[in-house]
């Protein structure tokens, strides 16, 4: 019994645990949860990295181990639709230091102060650059050739002075020009400092013409420090595409040519607008805001706005110079609203005929205005005498408000409306070009005197844009087409990816009603001659526009009315090809009527226009009298076969001198005069030294300016209403100068009629 009680308690002296070894368990046992959460933690911070933040890593990682370099790409060039260039991207370059293959302070320095010297830099940017432990570093871009030479013998100098080579390199680079400086600017606009588009054609179609950028990449080692070049990359970039636009940069330059000149004769404060459209496929042939500015310089003010910026305080000239570079900017074409006035009326006369509301024997009465029930003040005819009883087509012609009130009612406000949204005024045109504003007409319902003032084209506006193209459709079979500026585009080898064609929205008249207002308005600028847009031989469709800005005074002015003077034309009135809006907004000068300054600055530009254009001239023997000549190549013929060589040619003849042989001629080879004018034949240079003073002749009529010309020995071009109604207006040749015998003298001439259809 004692030994076995002795084993047991021996027994259970061996099993049971001291604190020594509790203290070893518990330890292992932590050991084994720390292991355990570490290995967790990791894990799950592998798993987060690898699935959730691996591709992020990864391009980290690729930044971190390579250097890029962007290459420029070269912008596509900008034609007019005759191949003539626009705007080009012309070669320049970028300066770039490999700064890694310095070898000591001493070619650093040098280095930095050659570049900064010829580089108009600052010399401590410089040195910055050249500290740097790579082998591409952008010092300059967009250097022109000039600068490129100078860096050439500069790199030279380094090699010949402080044996450092490999240091400096030039790589290409572009930089945008306009060769034709301003002209249409409105429509091409421009590019910034990185080439991205900003205005215009360049912003609208930067996608197009701006190509891929080129890449030069580099690998870097675990300092930061690029590698040779033989783990180098290049990535060449692809040059952009090139726009050919629907714009003509010769009818462009005539358009602008004479809207310049309308805005000086007219002192015009508010900038001009001239559109030239295809009327049977609504290209844009010019597009015309006047003043423009220099594609080559747009952020240079004209003098005017400096002048006036800087007479303002300090702390408003800032915000003032932003405001008028908007303003130069901007496309008063598309991104301005005006009330047409009495352009509008060949819609409104559109209207009613495709409603067959009215034909030829349709009469309206107006005593001189309307008063309309409700409102105080009357509305007034231009004519305050009235025009009595008239036809429709009278009505057209005399342009008279209260006949349009009664047109306008007899239409009813639900359908002036249903037409005003056919012609596409109630929307944009959608034309290829940013910045196109919208119309602002009538939300709800109209009442009696919202209509009457609608029917000529008051208190509504809309865009220069819509009223070209409201006005094609009139004169095209009633075919309401998308205007456009960009005709196709090609790659950098010419091959086309993209042509525009002819877009027709929508028919809003019929052929029969086109073809009936197509003779109204030929009938209407035949009678009226050039307070309609009358030019000899070509048969001219058109209406004359003047609209009042309500509200809005003018101090300033003659008159305190603020006025847009607008003239809406065709040619050729029975085949309608070309379609022109030309409007002056705030003429201040002695006159406002649309008749009176935009119909002259229309009947100047289609002048050109349309002979530019092959447009076949149909002359009636009355403007035969005054049509122009070329003068004849007589140079170098005896005097007795140059005379008669002359007289051939349908010229009177004045020989002056003693030689045998004509050395030189007034007017000179191919120069416009009058039929039967006079060719003055030199024969010695003592002959040549006369002169002869210009005489006045302003206030003549064709025949009286003929002989007043004739008896100086001067010879004459008539422009304008050269019928015998017309009278003279202006002389290119101002009276009192001196010129040679038989110098041709441009003589412009206005209908003598009183009567201002606007």
């Amino acid at each position: 019994m004692g030994k076995d009680n002795k084993v047991t308690n021996n027994s259970k002296k061996h099993t049971a645990k001291g604190p020594n070894q509790k203290l070893r368990q518990r330890t292992a046992i932590l050991i084994m949860l720390i292991l355990i959460a570490g290995f967790g933690a990791a894990v799950l911070r592998l798993s987060f990295l690898t699935l959730v933040q691996g591709s992020e890593l990864q391009e980290r990682a690729v930044d971190q181990q390579l250097a890029d370099t962007t290459v420029s790409a070269k912008r596509g060039s900008i034609y007019d639709k005759n191949g003539k260039i626009l705007a080009e991207s012309a070669s320049v370059w970028q300066v770039v230091l490999a700064p890694i293959n310095f070898k000591t302070d001493e070619q650093r320095q040098a280095c930095a102060k050659g570049l900064a010297e010829i580089l108009d830099l600052e010399y401590e940017d410089v040195l910055e650059k050249t500290q740097q432990q790579n082998y591409y570093s952008v010092v300059k871009r967009k250097i022109e050739a000039d600068k490129r030479d100078e860096i050439l013998k500069f790199i030279d100098k380094m090699a010949d002075d402080y044996k450092c080579t490999g240091v400096i390199s030039l790589l290409d680079d572009y930089k945008r020009y306009y060769p034709q400086n301003d002209l249409a600017s409105c429509v091409i606009g421009f590019t910034g400092s990185d080439d991205q588009g900003l205005e215009g054609v360049e912003y609208k179609y930067d996608d197009y013409l701006a190509g891929t950028s080129g890449r030069i990449i580099t690998a870097r080692n675990a300092r930061g420090t690029d590698m040779p070049f033989q783990y180098e990359q290049n990535v060449d970039a692809e040059d952009g595409n090139n726009i050919y636009l629907t714009i003509d940069a010769t009818v462009q330059s005539i358009c602008e040519k004479y809207m310049k000149q309308g805005i000086i004769e007219n002192n015009v404060l508010n900038r001009g607008v001239c559109i030239a459209m295809d009327v049977n496929t609504g290209a844009i042939i010019a597009m015309v805001t006047v003043d423009g500015y220099n594609l080559n310089d747009p952020y240079t003010l004209s003098q005017k706005d400096i002048d006036e910026i800087r007479t303002l305080p300090k702390d408003k000239q800032a915000e003032a110079e932003s405001a008028a570079l908007s303003a130069m900017w901007r496309n008063k074409a598309i991104s301005d609203t005006y009330m047409p006035g009495s352009v509008f009326k060949i819609c409104t006369s559109s209207m009613a005929l495709e409603e067959n509301l009215v034909d030829d024997n349709t009469t309206f009465f107006c005593s001189g205005s309307v008063t309309l029930p409700g409102v105080t003040n009357p509305i007034n005819c231009h004519d305050h005498a009235g025009h009595g009883t008239q036809t429709f087509v009278q009505a057209i012609c005399n342009s008279c408000n209260p006949a349009f009130i009664q047109i306008g009612k007899m239409l009813g406000a639900d359908k002036f409306r249903q037409y005003y949204q056919g012609f596409g005024f109630s929307e944009k045109t959608g034309i290829d070009l940013p910045g196109e504003a919208e119309d602002n007409f009538w939300p709800g319902e109209m009442k009696e005197v919202d209509l009457a003032v609608a029917s000529f084209g008051q208190n509504f506006s809309i865009t220069p844009i819509q009223m070209i193209t409201a006005c094609a459709a009139v004169v095209n079979g009633g075919n309401v087409l998308q205007p456009y500026v960009v005709s196709k585009i090609t790659d950098s080898d010419g091959n086309v990816i993209k042509n525009v064609e002819k877009k027709v929205k929508r028919q809003v008249i019929s052929k029969e009603t086109s073809d009936k207002m197509n003779e109204i308005l030929a009938y209407n600028t035949a009678t009226a001659g050039a307070t309609a847009g009358y030019i000899p031989g070509y048969k001219i469709g058109g209406k004359t526009g003047t609209s009042e800005k309500i509200g809005v005074v003018k101090p300033e002015s003659i008159f305190p009315e603020d006025y847009i003077a607008s003239f809406c034309g065709y040619a050729p009135a029975d085949n309608p090809q070309i379609a022109m809006l030309v409007f002056f907004d705030t003429p201040s000068g002695d006159v406002y009527y649309g008749s009176q300054v935009a119909a002259p600055a229309f009947i100047n530009i289609m002048s050109e226009v349309l002979p530019y254009l092959e447009v076949k001239t149909e002359y009636t023997e009355s403007e035969l009298e005054y049509v122009d000549a070329s003068a004849g190549d007589y140079i170098g013929l005896s005097s007795a076969d140059a005379e008669k060589a002359a007289k051939n040619d349908g010229f009177t003849v004045t020989v002056k001198g003693k030689g045998d042989k004509v050395i030189s001629q007034i007017p000179t080879v191919s120069s416009k005069v009058q039929n039967g004018g006079n060719i003055v034949l030199y024969t010695d240079d003592t002959s040549a030294s006369e002169t002869v003073t210009v005489p006045n002749l302003i206030g003549y009529t064709p025949s009286e300016v003929n002989n007043v010309a004739s008896a100086y020995g001067l010879n004459v071009s008539f422009s304008g209403a050269t019928t015998a109604q017309g009278i003279s207006t202006a002389q290119d040749i101002s009276e009192g100068t001196s010129v040679s015998p038989g110098t041709v003298i441009t003589v412009s001439f206005n209908s003598s009629s009183s009567t201002l259809n606007d």
